[in-house]
């Protein structure tokens, strides 16, 4: 009978510690990059639907667009004792440091929606997001897709079509990832370097107005030469569209648009004949990254790189999908 009791015992307290995480309401403090665009509204807005939806006390911080804003928020993050930290690095380097502190302080860190390199991958325990070296290849394939199924010949009567390129903030995983899988997919076709041509490539700083100065300048330089636009990011796009049109020339008709993100707005313009397409990246990653800081709370195994599902919209299907898009 003693050892059934002592067994029972046991049994009840085990039950105990491991729906302790659930029994207390969590803390969780979270760094945001800023308010750059639609998108980055939308991911900000579902992270906090997302923490009353588990009943976590959400400790959030805007770092408006500065890196050294987001570590001192981590380190009031690390002195306020939260359970955990999730971050959107702003640019991938420079973190090492301040991970360390959290680590120090046994408070495990959730990297979500960009990518961060640091000298000890133990310095975090999972990215949460998306894939933006995927995204990249997805543009090229869209692009090569595209311009042979409609037999898209050079404005300017060559033998390649010319490529511009609005980046993203520079030093950005998103920036990198998307310019990476881009590059990469455009050498690993045979016909690649025949067909197209990287005419200019330059920051917008992932924002509206940046995207439609680049563009101005790009067509300042270029007017009659540019027939592909490649945005990397949908509100660049919507800002180039304003550039092109004060040119005297048809968005989606003289040059051709694709971007990444799939916000309404973009949505918009492919349904108003502007654009023509754009990669998915998803923001509604909230319930993903608090369902994986459970696990992580709880002692469960997670894997290094957690990703959210991503399509490919263009603007034959837009009016069809614009209806339930959440973003």
């Amino acid at each position: 009978m003693k050892l059934v009791k002592a067994v029972l015992a046991a049994s009840i307290g085990a039950i105990i510690a491991s729906s302790s995480v659930q029994a207390k309401q969590l803390t969780i403090g979270f760094s945001q990059i800023g308010a750059e665009s639609e998108w980055r509204t939308a991911n900000t807005n579902d992270v906090k639907e997302a923490a009353k939806a588990h009943n976590v006390n959400l400790k959030f911080s805007d770092a408006q667009q500065k890196q050294e804003n987001q570590i001192k928020a981590i380190r009031t993050f690390i002195a306020q004792k939260v359970d955990l930290i999730g971050l959107v690095p702003i640019v991938a380097t420079g973190w090492d440091n301040i991970l360390r502190e959290a680590k120090r302080a046994k408070i495990p860190v959730l990297i979500v929606d960009r990518d961060l390199t640091v000298s000890d991958p133990s310095l975090y325990v999972a990215k949460i997001g998306t894939d933006s070296y995927a995204e990249g290849q997805k543009v090229y394939k869209w692009i090569d897709d595209y311009v042979k199924a409609n037999n898209v010949k050079p404005r300017n009567g060559g033998d390649k079509l010319n490529i511009v390129i609005l980046e993203g903030t520079v030093g950005a995983s998103a920036t990198t990832g998307r310019g990476n899988g881009f590059n990469d997919a455009m050498k690993a076709d045979p016909d690649g370097a025949k067909k197209f041509n990287i005419l200019a490539s330059q920051t917008g700083d992932f924002t509206r107005q940046k995207g439609q100065e680049v563009m101005e300048s790009f067509l300042k330089s270029n007017r009659n030469d540019i027939d592909i636009l490649f945005a990397m990011n949908d509100d660049m796009a919507l800002g180039a569209v304003q550039a092109i049109e004060a040119a005297g020339l048809k968005p989606s008709k003289d040059i051709i648009i694709v971007s990444v993100d799939g916000v309404k707005g973009i949505f918009q313009a492919m349904i108003d004949g502007k654009t023509n397409a754009t990669v998915e990246c998803n923001p509604l990653q909230g319930e993903l990254f608090f369902q994986t800081a459970e696990k992580v709370l709880k002692g469960e195994s997670v894997p290094k790189s957690v990703f959210v599902e991503e399509g490919v919209y263009t603007a034959d299907k837009a009016a069809e999908v614009f209806p339930s898009r959440k973003y």
